[in-house]
């Protein structure tokens, strides 16, 4: 697009935009009254967008700014590998999932500078933070789960927009290696075969870009409980030097506290997502108290730092898109955003690094269906949303049941997957076996498909079983419909389904937006006197 405005579009001179015409009545006073109070309602719009996806300040109406935004690909993954489309409530709303990245790029010698280690100049750039903000469909609620950067995960086969290069999947391998196979869209790709969640969009941002947002912001609130420098006598650190208490902290420092491990709590990877919630949420609060603006050359810092800073989907490759979408974020009180990191254990085959738990499964449940992390949301009924895919026949479908019966404390039932493969022969579903190779532990029973064109197949198994459509998941772990008994299924014909929990984990450590007491703990070990 370009940068030079054509006589019909706006100028610099005319931040009101071309509805703000001087043939209304009111006169020149009137419009130009008309068109700060305008500037004024944008300022609580892009900036917190680029950083979070909160409301706060900064838009101005140039057409420039859409030639300062960087776009790539939403998904480079393989189709199969896909999230399904998240389906409207009943009163026609869909949430929004954004997958927040910020990446290490050292390819600039300003990234460079910023985030040290020369020998890495030009390397493929790692994903470090990743954040999928999910905004409820009814925008009462947002929720954000960071995956910590040291997470193993299956990184689907993407393929490089640009050059074309096919990246082979890879199984166990850090997360923010996603990044450099192929671009944003691969790591898009990697969360989606994670957590089955559809992503909408998403953001990047590098070094740079975050000083450029942090200055333009004016500075953020942050504590510590003691002071703090996060260097050791082996030059491992950020840098961050800060006394005990709060402090307002901005460009360069922002990014330190951002990338601080060493001197934080036990110096994981996990308290440095901590301290990222911390800030973020201080900055939320800090956007939406001085959303009114009224200095024009701040309002353009502003946007030209947002612009600047970022690299989007073409979903959200205009100023206009990012308009229309902070205008539905900025509906979510401050007091209903939650910040969660996904829960973990570390791994028992290599050191350092972590794997996601069985209450992570759960939180990427809650987010999928759409259920508030912070728990105020009213009592919801399980989601009973049928395929667009029509059912074969009955006698034509054909199952695979497996017993997954094993508890941690009981041992599988024997002969429980047969016993079932009975009984939907019974019901007319001749195709029906039982599959003894193959011994799952699941707590409560589920029926997975491996693709869109049996989700009806799946869905017409588990009905005829009563088992709720909020049971049935695609899953590439199979090769077709897959009944698995459960722990919650260990006798009779008759499937009851267990009072779900709904409840957020302990474990995912929830941080609410408004919590003004938060304080980061230091490590005695990087205090100074």
């Amino acid at each position: 697009m370009s940068l030079t405005p054509r006589a019909d579009q706006d100028t610099p001179a005319d931040l009101g935009g071309r509805h703000g015409g001087g043939g209304r009545k009111g006169g020149r006073g009137a419009d130009g009254r008309r068109r700060r109070r305008r500037v004024l309602r944008w300022s609580a719009t892009v900036l917190a967008v680029v950083i979070l996806g909160t409301a706060g300040a900064g838009y101005l109406y140039y057409q420039h700014l859409n030639g300062n935004l960087k776009k790539d690909d939403l998904n480079i993954g393989d189709a199969k590998d896909r999230a399904a489309r998240t389906e409207a409530n009943a009163a026609g709303q869909t949430p929004l999932n954004i997958l927040l990245i910020g990446s290490d790029a050292r390819d600039s010698k300003e990234n460079q500078k910023l985030g040290g280690a020369k020998e890495t100049f030009g390397a493929t750039p790692l994903a470090d933070v990743q954040m999928l903000l999910h905004v409820s469909a009814d925008r009462t609620n947002m929720s954000v789960v960071s995956m910590p950067r040291d997470t193993l995960v299956d990184i689907p086969k993407c393929t490089d927009p640009d050059s074309g290069d096919v990246f082979p999947a890879l199984q166990r391998a850090m997360t923010n290696r996603s990044l450099g196979r192929g671009g944003p869209g691969c790591t898009v790709a990697t969360w989606e075969k994670l957590t089955d969640i559809h992503i909408d969009h998403f953001m990047m941002i590098d070094f740079s870009g975050v000083v450029s947002m942090a200055d333009a912001i004016g500075g953020v609130p942050v504590c510590v409980d003691a002071n703090i420098h996060s260097k050791d006598s082996k030059g491992h650190g950020s840098g961050l030097k800060l006394e005990k208490g709060t402090t307002y902290i901005k460009g360069e420092q922002a990014l330190q506290w951002l990338r601080t491990r060493y001197g934080f709590e036990d110096g994981s990877d996990l308290a440095r997502a901590k301290a990222q919630h911390m800030y973020m949420n201080s900055m939320v609060r800090e956007l939406r108290k001085n959303a009114k603006l009224s200095n024009p050359g701040k309002l353009r810092a502003l946007a030209e730092a947002a612009t600047k800073a970022l690299t989007v989907d073409e979903g959200l490759g205009t100023v206009a898109k990012l308009y229309d979408l902070a205008g539905e974020l900025k509906k979510v009180p401050t007091s209903r955003i939650t910040m969660t990191t996904m829960p973990n254990e570390y791994d028992t085959i290599q050191t350092g690094r972590v794997v996601p738990t069985e209450d992570a499964t759960k939180l990427f449940r809650l987010v999928r269906e759409d259920i508030a992390l912070d728990g105020k949301d009213k009592k919801k009924s399980a989601k009973e949303t049928p395929s667009a895919e029509p059912a074969a026949a009955d006698d034509e479908i054909a199952v695979q049941v497996q017993n997954g019966t094993r508890s941690d404390t009981l041992a599988a039932v024997t002969g429980r997957a047969h016993t079932v493969a009975e009984l939907l022969v019974d019901k007319g579903f001749t195709q029906a076996v039982a599959d003894p190779s193959a011994t799952p532990t699941e707590e409560t029973t589920v029926v997975r498909y491996p693709s869109a064109d049996l989700e009806g197949d799946a869905q017409r198994v588990a009905k005829a079983l009563g088992i709720p459509t909020s049971a049935v998941e695609k899953s590439t772990a199979v090769s077709g419909v897959t009944l698995v008994v459960g722990a919650d299924w260990r006798d009779g014909t008759a499937h009851k389904a267990p009072k779900q929990d709904d409840r957020t984990p302990k474990t995912a450590e929830a941080l609410n937006a408004s919590d003004t007491k938060a304080c980061m703990k230091v490590d005695p070990d990087f205090t100074w006197p």
